[in-house]
């Protein structure tokens, strides 16, 4: 019971989202993955019983998976439905977005997807047959890898925050340099103006 409660208490990375998207309009759902990580992902159009377009059948969508990079990874038309999987090579913002052909039915579609990502998305009956351990055994190798992920992504988050450390840092250091480089602009203009009006009065013979 306690190795159940601590592998509940941190999430897996499961991630359901609904979507209203009105024909001919495109939404996305971003997020953010580390390298090496295995996502999956199944989305479908969700029957609503009181939206009248159920008459004429299911909205037809559109579907499109990409990298932080902009390539496409998985891509699906005219369908009600679909699924994808992918190991990622980079780390950054993944991206799904939905779209409905309005010349199909030309109402709006309510989407769900639903998206596993990391220790969610390992088939566990598998590693369960292929390393023959049950039970216990099996709770305490998905404790093992929750532990894991908690440390990349602490690991993860440190280095962010070094880097932001580092980059407000730079930040302060070239607006120091800039505030003296414009106090210095402003007295050395000062002093030519100066300089000018002086020699300008004595021209004058005003001093």
């Amino acid at each position: 019971a306690l190795l159940a409660l601590l592998f509940s208490a941190w999430p897996l990375g499961t991630e359901a989202v609904w979507l209203n998207v009105p024909a001919g309009e495109t939404k996305c759902v971003s997020e953010e993955i580390q390298a090496d990580n295995i996502a999956l992902g199944e989305y479908s159009v969700v029957v609503v019983h009181d939206n009248a377009q159920l008459d004429h059948g299911l909205p037809i969508i559109s579907a499109k998976v990409t990298t932080p990079y902009g390539t496409i990874i998985h891509q699906k038309s005219n369908a009600t439905e679909g699924e994808f999987a992918f190991t990622t090579s980079d780390s950054g913002n993944y991206q799904a977005c939905f779209s409905v052909d309005p010349s199909k039915d030309g109402g709006s579609a309510n989407i769900n997807l639903t998206w596993k990502i990391g220790i969610a998305a390992r088939d566990w009956a598998s590693v369960a047959r292929k390393e023959n351990i049950e039970g216990v055994e099996l709770e305490l190798r998905k404790l093992e890898m929750v532990v894991k992920a908690m440390h990349e992504k602490l690991l993860l988050l440190r280095d962010k925050e070094a880097n932001m450390r580092d980059m407000s840092e730079k930040t302060n250091s070239r607006v120091v340099w800039f505030s003296m480089m414009s106090l210095g602009v402003c007295i050395l203009a000062s002093a030519v103006q100066l300089s000018h009006l002086k020699g300008y009065f004595r021209k004058k013979k005003l001093i």
